[in-house]
């Protein structure tokens, strides 16, 4: 995980190289001073004093150009962060002002029913957006201050894509048709939180930059008997080959903040590297055939290929829309709840199976 730094290396760089300017000058006024009396200094102590001194001037230098590189990492830091705090004030803005407006007209006149129903679902919706955002601060602060590894736990990952998959789509009013999972059975050994966070900011990244029409198409399939790889790919603009590395950095958006139109904090990607990395995985952009962008994740030696099944008869958790009983919240998603039941399959071909996010026929959840 990565640590605020602290100035304790940039203040004993600093002092350092003003001991070695100091130095440099102490030879170089003796040096003067020598030649000005016409002391003769012996050859030896003549290529010793050069040695030394390029040696000095060297050190000088290579401090310089640290310093002047940690300039312009503060530079861009202070850059992004004033990104960051215009996103941030916007996303808190803009769903409070929404509230304030519901709130304020019901509480001044009277609303019917359809009303009423209207004005508490657009409600909901600032409320989930709010809550949206305080879980990206709230995750990006706890990887930067380090979290103990969680127990790894059994999780069906294609049940797990679905659910975010779903959560997606009505957070960004999209029809779950836009998403299509293609994947098997896939049961894997890991962090169920971390996985969580990797592929919940990696599929809302998808379904917020897509195309129109917007399609979004996540695959499973796996390699060398252990390994899971689960590529994200969506029909947008796409990602430049010289912005590719700076997207996962911390506060990173790419562009005006004050000119985009879509929301956001510039944390999402940053996650997605660090948990990547706390898991033992690694995340790749790529191109996506047709245009867009695809985002590799290979999460090594968590797949379980043999998987025992449970005796039990619990109920697995409702994997559609349709599925949820009268009364329930469906923006409230049980992402915390897998049934064990079901193998592994051994190779996981990613045009074998499309696991649809709505029955046919059902209602569209835009």
């Amino acid at each position: 995980m990565l640590e605020r730094r602290s100035l304790k290396g940039p203040v004993v760089l600093g002092v350092v190289m003003i001991v070695l300017v100091i130095i440099l000058g102490a030879m170089w006024v003796v040096g003067n001073i020598l030649g000005a009396t016409g002391t003769p200094v012996s050859p030896t102590m003549f290529w010793a004093m050069l040695a030394t001194g390029g040696v000095l001037l060297t050190f000088v230098l290579a401090g310089v150009i640290t310093y002047l590189t940690l300039t312009v990492k503060a530079f861009n830091l202070n850059r992004r962060q004033s990104n960051f705090i215009d996103s941030v004030t916007h996303e808190l803005k803009s769903p409070l002002a929404s509230l304030k407006l519901y709130l304020q007209t019901m509480t001044r006149r009277a609303v019917d029913a359809d009303q009423q129903q209207h004005f508490h679902r657009t409600m909901l919706e600032d409320v989930e957006r709010l809550d949206s955002l305080i879980n990206h601060l709230l995750d990006a602060a706890r990887i930067e201050r380090g979290v103990e590894p969680q127990p790894p736990a059994t999780v069906r990952l294609d049940e797990l894509l679905d659910q975010l998959a779903q959560a997606a789509c009505l957070r960004y009013r999209t029809d779950p048709s836009v998403v299509s999972i293609r994947s098997n059975q896939v049961t894997v050994n890991s962090q169920l939180i971390q996985l969580e966070i990797l592929f919940r900011n990696l599929i809302d990244n998808a379904v917020k930059y897509a195309g129109d029409p917007p399609e979004v198409v996540v695959t499973v399939s796996t390699q060398n008997q252990k390994d899971v790889i689960v590529r994200v790919a969506d029909n947008g603009c796409g990602i430049p080959m010289d912005q590719r590395r700076k997207v996962f950095g911390r506060f990173v958006r790419l562009g005006n903040e004050l000119e985009r139109s879509k929301p956001g904090t510039g944390l999402g990607l940053y996650l997605v590297r660090n948990v990547a990395k706390t898991l033992g995985g690694v995340v790749r952009v790529n191109d996506r055939t047709g245009g867009g962008t695809e985002f590799e994740v290979l999460l090594r030696s968590v797949w379980q290929h043999e998987q025992a099944r449970s005796g039990d008869d619990t109920e697995s958790p409702p994997t559609s829309l349709l599925d949820f009983p009268p009364g329930e919240d469906p923006m409230k998603l049980p992402i915390n709840q897998f049934d064990p039941k079901g193998d592994g399959q051994e190779s996981i071909k990613p045009d074998e199976s499309t696991v649809p996010l709505a029955k046919p026929g059902g209602p569209s959840g835009g």
